[in-house]
């Protein structure tokens, strides 16, 4: 870390491109947690965060699916529309952990549960995935016809900060009128470059914690659809990589993980974001490979911040002593609460 607090070249992946545009505050980590792995694995393991009262909501969607919304409401007129990563949920530490703070700073908050990640399945062989932003823009809808905020921001963690900077990007000036911010936190913006990150060895774990759950709700669909999808086809998968290339590109119209990657990224979209927009990523996170760091995205796009801390992991920047707060946190809060003020 240089004396600014900006992120120094040396703690980038290697093969990165020099960042053309990168800013502070950086994080400082604890004394013992100034690695990755254990940033990662930290928060997941032993962080504790007090359960938050929420009601749930079912919509439909327009295919004959549903979406499982729990919303944190205290009658602000600010709302935080919060996305969860892959194989997680509304339940996950590091949404519970932002809607409570966001609470405590006058946002209400609505968590997205993406298809099949509520506790449910969901009711098509179709699933959740990187690029399902009409899922979003349903929800948005939903928001807009059932209450009134005078703003709204995505913030969306891992596969959901692709998820809310790719929906932003695509529609451009064409956001909802309220929606004023997006925030991304440990975003793979190239999808590519994170698959071929998640396959080294020192990721053997992680990988194997993915696929098992990935695979559990695989065989569950392959028994509800047995004209559509059948089990001895997944059951040698072993990387996400396969299992994008056995199930999630053709079942959701693409030919396979290559082309879904290339087609769900949000990394071509993100100069054409409109709305003040954060992006978050450590710079020893495990699951990023070295074009997941956007910087000549950010350099063309002034709307566009993005930091780079040499030290967080993957949706981790742990921190002690701060009310209970993650540093991450008081970032995204920070950030959304200087647009108020500009």
């Amino acid at each position: 870390m240089n004396p600014e607090g900006e992120p120094s070249l040396a703690a980038l992946p290697a093969g990165s491109p020099v960042p053309a545009f990168a800013a502070g505050p950086g994080y400082r980590p604890p004394p013992l947690l100034g690695n990755g792995h254990l940033q990662t694995l930290y928060p997941t393991l032993l962080r504790q965060v007090p359960a938050l009262p929420c009601r749930r909501e079912r919509i439909a969607t327009i295919d004959g699916d549903f979406l499982d919304l729990d919303r944190v409401e205290a009658g602000n007129k600010r709302l935080l529309v919060i996305c969860h990563g892959l194989e997680s949920s509304s339940r996950a530490k590091y949404v519970r952990a932002l809607a409570l703070a966001g609470r405590a700073a006058g946002w209400d908050a609505l968590a997205v549960n993406l298809r099949g990640c509520s506790g449910q399945p969901n009711r098509l062989v179709r699933s959740y995935h990187s690029g399902a932003t009409e899922d979003l823009a349903a929800v948005l809808a939903h928001v807009a016809e059932t209450a009134d905020y005078r703003e709204i921001a995505l913030v969306g963690f891992s596969l959901g900060g692709n998820l809310v900077l790719k929906y932003a990007g695509e529609r451009g000036t064409a956001l909802p009128a309220a929606v004023r911010a997006v925030v991304g936190v440990s975003v793979p913006c190239d999808l590519e470059s994170g698959a071929m990150r998640l396959d080294e060895p020192a990721n053997r774990f992680y990988q194997w914690r993915f696929v098992r759950t990935l695979k559990s709700k695989l065989r569950a669909k392959c028994a509800a659809f047995p004209e559509h999808l059948d089990w001895r086809s997944f059951r040698r998968i072993r990387t996400v990589r396969e299992f994008d290339d056995l199930y999630t590109a053709p079942v959701h119209g693409f030919a396979d993980a290559g082309d879904y990657y290339r087609r769900c990224s949000c990394l071509p979209v993100l100069p054409r974001i409109a709305v003040p927009a954060l992006v978050v990523n450590a710079a020893d996170d495990p699951f990023l490979g070295p074009s997941c760091f956007p910087f000549a995205a950010a350099a063309a796009n002034p709307r566009l911040q993005l930091l780079v801390p040499d030290c967080g992991g993957h949706v981790g920047f742990v921190t002690f002593g701060s009310g209970g707060r993650y540093w991450h946190e008081n970032r995204i809060l920070n950030f959304l609460n200087d647009l108020e003020t500009a």
